[in-house]
């Protein structure tokens, strides 16, 4: 097959596809050459080669072989590197590498741009049009602090940022605000960069990729819009929440998050729920988002939140070498701010700015007085009551008998974790807490609060009882 005659197999097509598609999709295809039994054709961008090859491939290949019968295949590229291919993956591969040699050596003799310093150019003018979310310096793993509630998002995020094969796609992190989703990813994005420079990588949120989308077509530059999305190498979306209910949006969503995946390109996305979860979010990206790792980050437990202030306090010893903090804030902070980190450093950094400014040692009292207002937004409202009901409920037992006098282990047990909770996460003295338990002396209480602390770190399922209750009452 010749020029000239795919030339007239193109009007052809123009009658058989409809102008629209016509100029659209198979105008700017031009025949490159016929090696053996494979037609190969020069194509604008890789997602054109895509769509043709999904939307168009069998009826172009039906006609072309009516007019040569040894052509069995068609080959759809942009110049130097192959992108789509139809057949064999190791037939194709040979001939797009030697199809790409081929383009590069015309290239260098008719002094022309090579494509790929063509293709640098055309990305260049792209992410200046469509430019990427800004990352935040301080997000990188070396600041990340892990602790159980996170250790496998941590460990998830860190095989991403290798680079190497996609083992997992997408990796889906969700949870709660404040929690790490937005530190992990921007962690990636930097370790990435830093490792791999090579690599396209691009972060966005949801709301930004909307955005986009909507000035794209505004400005009906839709197909540059396309291109940008799906030539990247990783891609990471941020809140992804936010697109669910805009039809459209979800729509562009599905077709570049299947032709990554088709690519075996990284998807990395987050929201503060499971795929399942999001409301007014279409089935079929509901079920794309549940078919890689999806990872839950549990709230912060006490153990994590203390490690996260010591790691702030470490930094902010070199910006403030001469302020003396009592040790008993740490632990005052974080017992009493327990389910969003963003608000705990935050109030972190403003006794570290009010110390500096008056002059003064960062104490307890002066800890409570500076965060006051934001200490009453995390006042806990949890009653004794609340805490007894959810735990004879969690162990299946009645009410009355785990605040009643019998000692049996399958009462006491329950007993001592409830008292453990109320101390924990009421204000009531400890005789108080022993009154609405039958009346037990505080000595009782102690007690009790102290087993299961032991236990705690010795006995994976009380720590998971005790995980489980606390979330629940604080839900």
């Amino acid at each position: 097959m010749t020029k000239e005659e795919w030339g007239k197999l193109k009007h052809e097509l123009r009658d058989t596809l409809g102008a629209h598609n016509y100029t659209s999709w198979i105008e700017p295809l031009d025949l490159r050459e016929v090696q053996g039994n494979v037609a190969i054709f020069d194509v604008p961008t890789t997602f054109q080669g895509n769509y043709v090859l999904q939307n168009f491939g069998d009826r172009i290949l039906y006609k072309v072989a009516k007019l040569t019968p040894s052509i069995k295949r068609l080959e759809f590229s942009v110049p130097t590197v192959r992108k789509v291919h139809t057949g064999a993956a190791t037939t194709g591969q040979k001939s797009g590498q030697k199809t790409g040699e081929t383009a590069v050596k015309k290239a260098a003799n008719s002094g022309d741009v090579p494509a790929s310093k063509s293709v640098a150019a055309a990305r260049t003018a792209l992410d200046a049009q469509f430019p990427a979310a800004p990352l935040d310096e301080r997000f990188t793993f070396d600041r990340f602090v892990v602790g159980k509630p996170n250790e496998l998002a941590h460990a998830a995020a860190r095989r991403v940022a290798e680079g190497g094969p996609v083992t997992f796609n997408p990796l889906f992190l969700y949870g709660g605000v404040g929690l790490g989703k937005t530190h992990l990813m921007h962690a990636i994005s930097w370790e990435l960069k830093a490792s791999h420079p090579e690599l396209n990588v691009l972060y966005l949120s949801a709301e930004q990729f909307m955005y986009r989308f909507v000035q794209a077509l505004r400005d009906k530059k839709m197909m540059d819009f396309k291109q940008m999305f799906r030539s990247v190498d990783v891609l990471m979306v941020d809140d992804v929440q936010f697109i669910a209910g805009k039809d459209s949006t979800q729509e562009e969503f599905f077709h570049t998050f299947n032709a990554l995946v088709d690519q075996n390109k990284q998807i990395v996305i987050s929201a503060d729920r499971a795929p399942g979860e999001i409301e007014q979010m279409e089935e079929r990206i509901k079920s794309r988002m549940q078919c890689g790792l999806v990872v839950d980050l549990h709230p912060t437990d006490y153990e994590l939140r203390l490690g996260i202030l010591q790691s702030k306090v470490d930094r902010y010893r070199e910006d403030y070498p001469n302020l003396q903090m009592d040790d008993s804030v740490l632990d005052f902070l974080a017992q009493r701010i327990s389910t969003n980190v963003r608000v705990l450093e935050g109030a972190l950094t403003r006794l570290y700015a009010f110390a500096s400014l008056v002059g003064t040692e960062i104490t307890p009292d002066m800890a409570q007085d500076c965060l006051a207002d934001i200490l009453r937004t995390f006042e806990r409202k949890i009653s004794i009551e609340e805490i007894q009901r959810q735990v004879s409920d969690h162990y299946n037992i009645r009410l009355g008998d785990m605040i009643g006098p019998k000692r049996l282990r399958s009462f006491a047990r329950p007993r001592q974790v409830a008292m453990y909770l109320c101390k924990h996460m009421t204000r009531r003295s400890l005789p108080e807490i022993g009154r609405r338990f039958g009346g037990r002396d505080h000595t009782t209480v102690m007690h009790g609060v102290k087993r299961i602390e032991e236990l705690r770190h010795s006995d994976a399922q009380i720590a998971e009882d005790l995980e489980m209750l606390r979330r629940s009452l604080e839900g």
